[in-house]
């Protein structure tokens, strides 16, 4: 697959190559509406493996080991391993795997899919690239709407939608 690339002048410009996270120098994180949206579940995926690939199909994929999961809550992390949320037993791995990306200046948007729970729905990121020496500095948002991985379990109306999900970290050459 070949990524656009808009030329801009005061633009960095990435070079065709592969580069992997850092995951000693990344997160992978999620904020979730909680209580009527009176607050907010914080949590993050403590093992993940990632790759960004500027001139082969995919371009972006992301790994994440759903047992990984740690909102601070014990009680709350099993739960969220269970059949009501991630069904780790069965699906041990969240997935994004891209079909499109467009790399214009930093800014690098991203279309593909998620996979989570044995269900799969189509995503949309947003990303910023920056160039640190040798590194690249990434940082990526996007919303999922949770329910449409079959995560609905909200007593009372009390988990809410849509889950926000932040990338952040370091990507280094992967020498390929």
């Amino acid at each position: 697959m070949s990524i656009p690339t808009q030329h801009h002048t005061n633009t960095f410009q990435i070079e065709n190559s592969r580069w992997r996270i850092d995951p000693a120098r990344s997160s992978v994180e999620f904020r979730v509406p909680y209580l009527y949206r009176l607050q907010r579940v914080k949590g993050r995926f403590a093992r993940y493996d990632g790759a960004l690939d500027l001139h082969k199909e995919p371009a972006v994929e992301l790994t994440i080991e759903a047992a990984s999961v740690d909102t601070g809550n014990a009680q709350r992390d099993k739960h969220l391993r269970s059949a009501d949320f991630f069904d780790v037993e069965d699906h041990p791995q969240v997935r994004f795997v891209s079909d499109r990306a467009v790399l214009a200046g930093e800014a690098l948007q991203v279309s593909g899919r998620l996979h989570a729970a044995g269900k799969s729905i189509p995503l949309e990121i947003d990303a910023t690239l920056r160039r640190d020496g040798d590194e690249l500095e990434v940082d990526a948002t996007t919303l999922v709407d949770q329910r449409q991985l079959g995560m609905t379990w909200s007593p009372l109306g009390i988990v809410r939608t849509p889950t926000k999900l932040i990338i952040r970290g370091r990507l280094v050459h992967d020498g390929e």
